[in-house]
């Protein structure tokens, strides 16, 4: 299948260069900057990412170019529109100041390939601290600013380069995903046959070969990642699948009834496993989040050892793993920023292979993949859910009384937001209790010190940008005022209006 690869130097846009690039019905891959494939003969096309560092640093990130330079189109983005001119005989220098935000093309070569069908001033967007001064021996400009005079450039050739000062993945840049389609679909020769239906026939004929007449064991949480997993596997092996779903006791208020009857809706053979009291005593005194996940994620394990136990012929461990989960998991340095349950928390020793049939998807592809499939709209649009469930919203050590209450609340706010006709409009939504925090207030001629809850709505379209919901406050006010008098523990309710990034969507 044909595929363009992303070579990530760290910048925290690279994601949506790929997000953009799947929207082309395209494949696309996202690398580290020095791991380019060794057999690439269905790559058409490599794209260089930006990245917080200056090319002319000592511990800047290079890459050999030569063995892909004449063979294959290139697009430098920002850095690695730096870079090639660095490499090239161009010159990069600091621009004195940074340069951010947005800006309008004064000068547009519309001749060249990349500015195709371009409006005469489009805006861009640029978030730079260093501005190429002279271009790559070879190249021509092809876009200036008023301010940057090299804003794109352009090396000719049978398989041409090109670099743009400029962030095309990003919202604000109005003609972004035209310039990567010019890229993409006209320069590097995309087919165009990356889609759901697609995605849906190989995968299924994948998972044949990959699991012949092995049994699979799912684990499920009700999700539309592992929903979409398990009905993808169901047509592709049937009754060899057995799915559980367990009750690791830090779900969502009566989430173990209703997911189970949603899954006996889908026909799928379920088993419901309660490992509250293991998760939990293992749990017990543990505040820091990456060892809760951790704990998750080996309890997580050890339960589905158990259960294949009972299966004599299950060789197979099947896990709703999407891509943002694996390129979230580590940074471009090699820092752990948080780490998945189902990619950080795994045990070196495991019982069963592993299969991960959705994780080169973003979010919104996954539910394209449900829709496909003909699964209920109502699991394809339920919102994102952390696999460690509640352990992640309970700021502190995880106990009963502590997921009672915040149970309680989640469920609160949840309701009124599908009440209000909002549900559908969010990313994703939940509570947070602040458990080591304790705030005064009054009830009735009583002083209370109590627990405050903090909501937590976003808008995203896959998770790797978000910016808070703009719930209405008459809709806030209800919500607050019924956790306040309904749910024993809770005395404050807080609203979280921070974006991602510089936030997480969870606050764990």
């Amino acid at each position: 299948m044909q595929k363009i690869i992303i070579l990530d130097f760290g910048s925290q846009t690279t994601q949506l260069i790929g997000r953009r690039i799947r929207e082309l019905n395209t494949f696309c891959e996202i690398l580290p900057y020095n791991k380019y494939p060794e057999d690439d003969h269905d790559v058409i096309g490599v794209i260089l990412s930006g990245s917080p560092l200056s090319v002319y640093q000592d511990d800047a990130f290079h890459i050999d170019l030569s063995g892909i330079r004449g063979r294959l189109p290139i697009l430098g983005i920002c850095y690695g529109a730096q870079l090639i001119s660095h490499m090239y005989g161009g010159k990069v220098e600091s621009a004195g100041t940074r340069e951010y935000g947005r800006q309008n093309l004064q000068y547009i070569d519309r001749k060249n390939p990349l500015f195709k069908d371009f409006d005469e001033h489009s805006q861009v967007w640029m978030s730079h601290g260093d501005s190429i001064t002279r271009l790559p021996e070879g190249a021509t400009c092809i876009a200036s600013t008023e301010t940057v005079a090299n804003a794109a450039y352009c090396i000719p050739g049978e398989h041409p380069i090109f670099g743009t000062q400029f962030h095309p993945e990003v919202f604000h840049t109005l003609q972004g995903t035209l310039l990567l389609r010019n890229f993409v679909v006209d320069v590097c020769g995309s087919k165009q046959e990356w889609s759901a239906d697609a995605f849906v026939e190989t995968t299924v004929k994948e998972l044949r070969e990959q699991i012949g007449n092995d049994r699979v064991i799912l684990g499920l949480s009700g999700g539309v990642d592992s929903s979409v997993v398990a009905v993808l596997l169901h047509r592709a092996i049937g009754s060899r699948l057995t799915c559980i779903f367990v009750d690791h006791g830090m779900l969502r208020k009566n989430e173990f009834r209703d997911v189970m009857r949603d899954y006996e809706g889908l026909g799928l053979n379920v088993t419901g496993v309660d490992a509250s009291d293991k998760f939990l005593s293992d749990l017990a005194g543990i505040k820091d989040p990456e060892q809760k996940r951790k704990i998750i994620g080996r309890d997580f394990v050890e339960v589905f050892n158990a259960e294949a136990k009972k299966i004599t012929d299950a060789k197979w461990l099947a896990q709703g793993t999407i891509y943002p989960d694996r390129i979230e998991s580590l940074n471009i340095t090699g820092k752990v920023i948080k780490s998945h349950h189902n990619v950080g928390g795994l045990p070196k020793e495991m019982h069963l292979q592993l299969c991960e049939p959705i994780k080169w998807l973003f979010k919104d592809e996954v539910r394209r993949v449900g829709r496909s499939l003909g699964m209920p709209e109502h699991l394809i649009t339920r919102h994102p859910f952390p696999g460690p469930g509640l352990a992640v919203r309970i700021l502190g050590d995880i106990t009963r009384e502590k997921i009672r209450i915040l149970q309680e609340a989640d469920a609160i706010y949840i309701n009124n937001l599908r009440e209000a006709g909002l549900y559908d409009e969010i990313w994703q939504a939940g509570a947070i209790l602040l458990s080591e925090v304790r705030s005064v207030g009054v009830m009735g001629d009583e002083r209370t010190y109590e627990n405050p809850i903090a909501l937590r709505a976003v808008t995203s379209s896959d998770a790797m940008t978000a910016d808070f919901a703009h719930i209405p406050y008459e809709v806030l006010a209800k919500i607050s005022n019924e956790i306040i008098n309904k749910v024993k523990g809770v005395n404050r309710v807080c609203y979280d209006i921070s974006s991602k990034p510089p936030s997480t969507i969870e606050w764990e």
